[in-house]
């Protein structure tokens, strides 16, 4: 896992979004303190904490994690926002519940 990576993408995101550490640090509920080391990679963010950061700065944990994960992005089209990624994503995982459903 690169900690230093995920970390800068969170960082990036927040200041493009005009957020102070610990404005972003009280919407996710950690306090600024931890969010400073979560963004210099010093700290782990739990898995709600992650789910947390994405839900309030509307990205998707894949880019995030991007540093860490491989393929993930194999067949994906490219030039995509984020959001759209994982609206799409959203969309897939619903067809082939709906498609191994359909039998039933």
């Amino acid at each position: 896992m690169d900690y230093k990576d995920f970390g800068s993408r969170i960082r990036s995101v927040r200041r493009h979004q005009s957020l102070t550490q610990e404005t972003l640090a009280e919407r996710v509920g950690i306090s600024a303190s931890f969010l400073g080391h979560i963004e210099r990679g010093t700290r782990v963010a739990s898995l709600e904490t992650l789910v947390a950061l994405c839900n309030e700065l509307n990205v998707a944990p894949e880019y995030l994690l991007r540093a860490s994960l491989t393929g993930y992005n194999q067949y994906m089209p490219e030039g995509l926002s984020d959001q759209t990624k994982t609206k799409l994503r959203e969309l897939l995982r619903l067809a082939q519940e709906t498609v191994t459903n359909w039998d039933e």
